[in-house]
């Protein structure tokens, strides 16, 4: 009985949510995402640059900021309290949904892994370009797992954003730092790539979570499982820090650390941040729209990222970068030109 009365609750919340508000909700999750795709790779590589050195302990951050999803979560739940009393359910979320977060959240995990470790050896102009390719890899697996339709204006933006990335590739020894040997430049360039294709696969999967669900999804619904989601990712990067000994590691960081003690602590702590907002961002993103969308919009921010990685680490913005960021930002407008007219069609469909 009381979850028939729950069902009826998340029902009744998804028809009261309207097209507006599913606007504002994309739009906000749009920006969480572009804010965390672009400052989690910049404050993250400065944690390497000032003389971090522990992959696992990056890689943590990376998910450890999901308490943050309890502040929210807190707040919608005495707002729903207040409309509907003592029944109201403290958690939406089903022991089904639980367990393929906990997958999701393992193997985001594994990706936090393969991302920090390529961080750690690539000047962050080159991972975010390696990291664009992740696009080719959501439109294959979403085309795969929940059946995606491609406009040829889609088709345009895969392709223009994925050769933006091959351009890089095929110059990419030219940007080794000069501190490493080519081995690990080369490690990091596949780590890095391989983070592309595990989160390609990722985020089309919770796509397919989203629609196999038993019960509706509403948008509380997405952050409760953003939280267990992230929750099992930071137990796998935990797990690799207690082998490691990385927790015996950070008070030795910090009194080495080039920025001093304290600005340790606050690049740690906007580590985690940042990625929090990616993360939550891109499970909103892809519960408002699509997981395509949401792999569009993490490759087509790529000239925000370059050009902040030029200012801020003085990284030098070659021809081939400047070839790929004219391509990636010509598949962005592509796909929303695309977009655009799907709506004016459906638009005129729907007056018809």
């Amino acid at each position: 009985m009381e979850t028939d009365i729950s069902n009826n609750q998340v029902s009744s919340e998804e028809e009261k949510m309207s097209r507006s508000l599913k606007k504002f909700l994309l739009v906000l999750n749009g920006a969480m995402l572009g804010i965390g795709n672009c400052g989690g790779p910049l404050i993250q590589r400065l944690y390497f640059l000032k003389g971090g050195k522990g992959v696992w302990i990056s890689c943590f951050l990376q998910t450890a900021g999901w308490p943050f999803i309890i502040f929210p979560l807190s707040v919608s739940y005495l707002y729903r309290r207040r409309k509907k009393g003592s029944r109201t359910k403290l958690f939406y979320i089903s022991p089904h949904l639980f367990l393929a977060c906990a997958v999701l959240g393992v193997l985001t995990g594994f990706d936090d892994f393969l991302a920090a470790s390529g961080v750690s050896l690539l000047p962050v102009t080159t991972y975010s370009l390696i990291i664009a390719t992740q696009l080719g890899f959501t439109a294959g697996f979403a085309y795969i797992l929940v059946k995606q339709k491609f406009t040829p204006f889609t088709i345009n933006a895969i392709f223009l954003l994925s050769v933006g990335s091959v351009v890089l590739v095929l110059h990419a020894s030219s940007d080794r730092p000069a501190h490493e040997t080519d081995k690990q430049y080369i490690m990091g360039f596949l780590m890095t790539l391989g983070a592309s294709v595990l989160y390609g696969f990722v985020l089309p999967l919770i796509e397919l979570t989203y629609k196999k669900a038993k019960q509706t999804i509403t948008y509380t619904l997405v952050m409760e499982m953003q939280m267990v989601l992230s929750f099992f990712a930071t137990a796998v990067c935990t797990i690799g820090m207690l082998l490691h000994k990385d927790f015996e590691a950070i008070p030795r960081e910090a009194r080495d650390f080039e920025l001093g003690r304290a600005k340790y602590y606050v690049v740690m702590v906007c580590t985690a941040v940042f990625w929090q907002f990616f993360f939550m961002g891109a499970v909103g993103v892809i519960f408002c729209h699509s997981s395509l969308l949401s792999g569009v919009i993490i490759s087509g921010l790529l000239p925000v990222t370059e050009a902040l990685a030029v200012l801020f680490y003085d990284e030098k913005l070659r021809v081939e970068k400047v070839i790929s960021l004219v391509l990636s930002l010509w598949g962005f407008i592509s796909y929303f030109y695309g977009e655009l007219r799907q709506i004016k069609k459906l638009r005129i469909r729907l007056q018809n």
